[in-house]
């Protein structure tokens, strides 16, 4: 277990910066994690069981993803399904290249499981990230597990043309993801939630669409929701997006809200602006899935996301009516193992509630 552990549970790389921290367990995981022989120890170490669940018409090992942000330029993809995740999201990916904010812009708050980014859309944009992505196609360096493709509005474009720059993204990808999410909410670049609103919502899903519609073969495409709009505007939100024909909502992205700090670590994380992560956001997050099962009726997948780091709030977020759900912070602070752990934790939940499978448990709470 010693490499994999050194990934990311080496103490050590708690004294440096967060963001320096994810650099180098990226390395190591492109090193490691796309050769046969990396892919096989990281299988054996923390590979998961099957808890199958059919979702967009795609059949997964289990619910459990990695959410965006890990890796911003799908640069260690073969390595997550061996690290036992059934799916995987990169980006945010932008139409143009952008440097992101200013660092510092990742920090830890230790005590409360949560991490601070202000990282701002940092990626090469989706012409170079397609060139990459098909050169690992070809190399035959693709996992055969569904991948996701998280898309956001570049920065030096203003919100009246954010449509076109949203498509042109998803056009660029298209050959390149499963599915597609549209970010219009995280806190990390100007003006970007207020793409909420329906005038511009509504330019951003009939742009995405007709580029669907001229590809002639539909993949999912879904909407990325914040924890900090009021719930009235979420309803509305979802009501909307479903009349316009989205395929399924992710609930939810970071919050600028901020806990009340236990540690001088934590104070000086939750001081910085950016979107908080982690176990802070799970009962808001809870709530943003229950309201959008009630206004769907169940009947628009749901991908859950904030705060889920045990057996416990995984659970919770399916029964809330998730079909799937995703991780980011409960990596950088349990370790590799949380994904194993919470999926062995799914399968016996399943079994111990009578369930035939998963699919039965999604939005048990509502019945």
């Amino acid at each position: 277990m010693g490499v994999a552990w050194r990934l990311f549970g080496n103490p050590a790389l708690r004294l440096i910066d967060s963001e320096n921290a994810h650099s180098i367990s990226m390395k190591a995981l492109k090193t490691i994690g796309e050769t046969q022989s990396g892919q096989s120890l990281l299988n054996a170490l923390y590979g998961s069981p099957e808890v199958p669940i059919e979702v967009f018409g795609k059949l997964f090992h289990h619910p459990l993803g990695l959410a965006p942000g890990f890796d911003k330029g799908a640069e260690a993809l073969l390595s997550w399904s061996a690290m036992g995740f059934s799916w995987c999201e990169y980006g945010g990916v932008t139409r143009y290249p952008q440097d992101g904010n200013a660092k510092p812009r990742m920090f830890r708050a230790n005590k409360h499981h949560a991490l601070v980014n202000k990282m701002g859309f940092n990626n090469p944009g989706a012409s170079e990230m397609r060139k990459r992505l098909s050169a690992r196609k070809s190399a035959n360096r693709w996992p055969k597990s569904p991948v996701a493709a998280n898309i956001g509005r570049s920065k030096k474009v203003p919100n009246e043309h954010a449509a076109d720059d949203y498509a042109a993204t998803l056009e660029l990808l298209w050959d390149h993801a499963d599915m597609f999410v549209l970010n219009i909410s995280s806190p990390n670049t100007p003006g970007l939630r207020d793409l909420q609103g329906h005038e511009y919502l509504g330019s951003i899903l009939k742009s995405c669409n007709s580029i669907r519609s001229m590809k002639g073969h539909s993949k999912p495409i879904l909407l990325k929701l914040s924890p900090d709009t009021n719930d009235d505007d979420i309803r509305d939100t979802v009501s909307f997006s479903q009349q316009m024909g989205i395929d399924g909502i992710v609930a939810t992205n970071t919050t600028i809200k901020r806990p009340i700090p236990l540690s001088t670590q934590s104070r000086k994380a939750f001081s910085s602006e950016g979107g908080l992560s982690g176990r802070p956001l799970h009962s808001r997050a809870l709530e943003v899935i229950n309201m959008v099962y009630d206004e769907t009726d169940g009947k628009l997948p749901i991908v859950g996301v904030g705060g889920i780091d045990s057996k416990d709030s995984a659970w919770e977020a399916i029964i809330s009516g998730a079909s799937l759900i995703q991780l980011y912070s409960a990596l950088v602070f349990n370790g590799p193992t949380v994904v194993s752990s919470i999926v062995k934790g799914l399968k016996k939940r399943v079994n111990e509630s009578g369930f035939s499978s998963i699919n039965e448990a999604v939005g048990y709470k509502h019945i």
